[in-house]
């Protein structure tokens, strides 16, 4: 079996397919936890006879080191542990930072995945979790750059935490009302006017320069950004997982 493991900021998710050949995203059985709930993977694992596996990891160091040990202690059989890196060139990527390993792997991972699903589209491919991340995909795979805003709960955490009298908002409960009439409702407004407003200029730009663009939106706060944008967009649930499952499709990984 496939194993793909995304380690976020705060999150690891993971996802398993009967080999590299099933169909983009059609898993068998996907799952997540929280850091501090790695080892509930263990368990889940055992049994499943891996042979490969393919991990992002932006979380460090120490959360790799837990993970590459609980993977190798998973079964007896060993298997194929990749951790994947940004590179010049993967999965129909064309990487254009001026020093390509230093892009997030997360970012990288989640333009291959777009661009395999929806090929010979220009895109905007926005991930909104603990921080957001905005990046620019030509049609034919360049990724032209990118921008990174603090994600909608961190941005409305730090107002509370910066400012005496305002109150720490809940993510759960974020809406929008552009002209509210509570603090509550103006500090998660003013949020995602902000996660808004960076997201439709990286699309009004990429317009300008190539034509008609898709935004492709993933993460835990794709759901609350993405009703109030007015360009073309799309959800895509674990995008970087699916970006991961088509480098492992990819003959030259």
């Amino acid at each position: 079996m496939l194993l793909l493991v995304d380690v976020g900021n705060t999150m690891l998710k993971w996802a398993l397919a009967e080999n590299a050949e099933a169909a983009l995203g059609q898993w068998q059985e996907r799952g997540a936890a929280a850091h501090k709930d790695i080892e509930h993977l263990r368990d889940v694992l055992r049994g499943r006879n891996i042979s490969r596996a393919i991990v992002s990891n932006v979380a460090g160091k120490a959360i790799r080191e837990r993970l590459q040990h609980l993977l190798r202690a998973v079964q007896a059989k060993p298997f194929e542990l990749e951790w994947f890196a940004s590179v010049e060139a993967l999965g129909g990527i064309r990487n254009s930072y001026r020093n390509p390993a230093q892009l997030g792997c997360d970012r990288f991972a989640a333009m291959v995945g777009a661009h395999a699903l929806f090929p010979k589209e220009n895109l905007i491919v926005t991930c909104c979790g603990t921080a957001t991340t905005v990046d620019a995909v030509s049609a034919d795979g360049l990724f032209i750059g990118g921008m990174i805003l603090p994600g909608l709960g961190l941005m409305a955490s730090s107002l509370a935490r910066s400012t005496a009298h305002l109150p720490q908002v809940a993510q759960h409960s974020l809406s929008f009302n552009p002209f509210a009439s509570s603090t509550n409702d103006a500090i998660t407004s003013g949020c995602i006017a902000a996660q808004i407003g960076g997201i439709e200029h990286a699309v009004g730009l990429h317009a300008k320069r190539s034509g008609q663009v898709l935004c492709v939106l993933s993460g835990g706060a794709a759901k609350a950004i993405a009703p109030h944008l007015s360009v073309s967009h799309q959800i895509v649930d674990n995008l970087v997982l699916i970006g991961l499952h088509a480098v492992a499709m990819t003959p030259s990984s």
